[in-house]
């Protein structure tokens, strides 16, 4: 009962008015009155409606009111899903249609005990005792079991009813218990009496009840199923808001139906005018709030998910958001939805930027301790050769000091075939560094914004103003890519040297597709020193280099590497202004803009 109490812990209840009361059948004899329709019905449906005009005349009158009584309360009661409005109509309409002095709803809870969810009292203006909700609880119990309507127009003299320790203490009389059935199912039992009167209700009037209490469960029935309706949206809106990816689903106008907090921190800089609630509410375009640089991309790929009805997954998508750089993993997929329309489309964003400075550092650890393997194999190996040289370099004077020729030869021999096993030795390491091309399909726009979020956080690159342009519509190339950051490192090393003293550095780069020539295009661009024109014709040949210092074997390589990937490498200069190196590397024939 706490359910239906207020805070004052009393029951709701609503004071009816009282109407003359509905005539009983011996009422209707004596006083002249035609009785209803429901009057004349026997358990086997109703009787033949009498052939005098004048009768039936009335007797359709009669039915037409009650039938337009149980419609009117149809009707209000099924004008809400609020379950507990609809259950206090319920009460107050059967009240008023039948005239009782109290009235009771209960429901059936999830273990079948039936619950008092309303109560109403038209003598009193409050339920509030114990004494107050004191009914035949043996009725109730058997209407909600057997799912069958009980009543009697006097309990007292009712064999039934009138050994019933309820039903004597209550002086109760009148009692009608009608079930809420749906089809088979019991929802809970409505409960009338009166202890006033007896012989207040004809059978007629059990019929109207329970063709009122027919209507009044599918409403309760419809008002449960909304209220799990309901919860459940909130459940998922919950599971969808907590989650840590971010999920966003737009109409086929690209304009958002669902975007959780986690999307708004990833696919968007903050902003003073909306937020995620405000987006749902207004379905504004998806488009609005992606960076104006990434937009292009974004339409193409939604449109391309719509036309194609296939997902598409991209593994790293990078983004500058709020001044910070960011890694997401995307996957946008088709969504079903009503037939003739365009569907919808959801997008699942991952911030993986953690974990992927997490890899490169991995990554970066390993090829540290091969690398110090490496050394100290190489240098026992060395150490070895030099132990035998340094030998025979301190003997040989000896033997010339001794006047010991005769040792000289085989001294000298030692040194020559020590010098002979290094040179082969060293000879096999460059050989050994020059490993085969590990080709894959890779799209160069994605490997540039990788290497850049690499590098970036080093310190020879933190104030170095990298200036992107990287075409949405590039193909993938085959390459390897180790070897084509090498170059990039290569060229960004050499344009951060070239840089004016005093000014910080600033590197463009483009990446562009060159249909015609069955080329993707990438060009690196400093604007430092630049290189003089008799400089320039010589910067890849091996050991030429303009800086103090160098070796003159960068330049060199990266032509090497990118002649083994069937590309080109060029450089153009004015000098004292700007230096630009161009790549150009072979596309793959055919391709989609959006595969992955």
């Amino acid at each position: 009962m706490a359910d239906v109490r207020e805070k004052t812990g009393k029951i709701r209840t609503t004071a009816v008015g009282v109407r003359p009361a509905r005539p009983t059948t011996a009422n209707r004899e004596a006083t002249g009155q035609r009785e209803s329709i429901f009057d004349r019905m026997g358990d086997s449906g109703p009787v033949t409606v009498a052939t005098n005009p004048e009768v039936a005349t009335g007797d359709r009158s009669v039915r037409a009111r009650d039938l337009e009584a149980v419609l009117d309360i149809s009707k209000a009661i099924n004008s809400t899903l609020v379950l507990d409005e609809i259950l206090q109509r319920v009460m107050r309409h059967a009240i008023d249609l039948l005239h009782a002095e109290r009235g009771f709803l209960m429901l059936l809870d999830d273990k079948g005990h039936l619950q008092f969810r309303t109560a109403h009292n038209i003598r009193k203006e409050a339920l509030d005792t114990e004494e107050d909700f004191r009914i035949s609880r043996s009725i109730a119990d058997r209407v909600a079991a057997r799912g069958e309507s009980e009543y009697t127009s006097n309990a007292q003299e009712d064999p039934r009813y009138a050994h019933q320790k309820s039903v004597a203490e209550l002086n109760l009389r009148f009692i009608i218990c009608v079930p809420l059935k749906v089809k088979d199912k019991v929802l809970g039992v409505c409960y009338l009496d009166n202890q006033s009167r007896a012989g207040l209700f004809g059978k007629s009037d059990l019929r109207l009840f329970e063709l009122f209490a027919e209507q009044a469960a599918i409403a309760i029935e419809n008002a449960k199923l909304y209220e799990r309706l309901l919860a459940l949206k909130r459940y998922n809106e919950n599971v969808v808001n907590k989650s840590p990816v971010g999920i966003c689903v737009v109409d086929g106008d690209l304009r958002v139906l669902t975007f959780n907090d986690a999307a708004e921190r990833i696919l968007h800089a903050p902003h003073d005018t909306w937020d995620a609630k405000s987006l749902v509410e207004e379905h504004m375009p998806l488009l609005d709030i992606i960076p104006s640089a990434d937009r292009l991309w974004w339409q193409r790929a939604l449109n391309e998910v719509i036309e194609r009805q296939k997902p598409l997954v991209k593994d790293k998508y990078f983004v500058t958001i709020g001044g910070s750089e960011m890694v997401l993993s995307i996957k946008i997929s088709p969504l079903n939805g009503v037939k003739g329309e365009r569907p919808n489309i959801i997008v699942v964003a991952e911030d993986i930027t953690e974990k992927m400075i997490l890899e490169k550092y991995v990554i970066l650890s390993e090829k540290m301790v091969a690398k110090g393997e490496m050394a100290a194999a190489i240098g026992h190996e060395i150490n070895n050769h030099l132990e035998i040289l340094t030998a025979h370099a301190e003997l040989l004077p000896l033997h010339i000091k001794n006047n010991r020729m005769d040792k000289v030869p085989d001294s000298c021999g030692k040194i020559l075939d020590s010098i002979d096993r290094m040179t082969r030795f060293t000879r096999g390491l460059m050989d050994y560094s020059q490993v085969d091309t590990d080709l894959v399909e890779y799209n160069l726009r994605d490997l540039v914004e990788e290497h850049l979020f690499t590098i970036r956080p080093l310190r020879r690159f933190a104030t170095v103003h990298f200036q992107t342009e990287l075409n949405t519509e590039v193909p993938p190339v085959k390459l390897d890519v180790g070897q084509i950051q090498s170059v990039l490192l290569n060229l960004y090393n050499n344009a951060i040297d070239a840089c004016k003293e005093g000014e910080a550095p600033r590197i463009d780069i483009a990446v562009t597709h060159r249909a015609e020539e069955q080329m993707v295009e990438l060009r690196v661009t400093d604007y430092g020193t630049g290189i003089s024109p008799d400089s320039l014709p010589r910067m890849f040949e091996p050991h030429y280099t303009t800086k103090k210092g160098g070796h003159g074997l960068g330049l060199a390589n990266c032509r090497t590497i990118v002649q083994n990937h069937g590309g080109t490498i060029t450089v153009d200069s004015e000098y004292g202004v700007s230096t630009t190196f161009t790549v150009r590397l072979p596309a793959r024939p055919a391709y989609s803009s959006f595969e992955s």
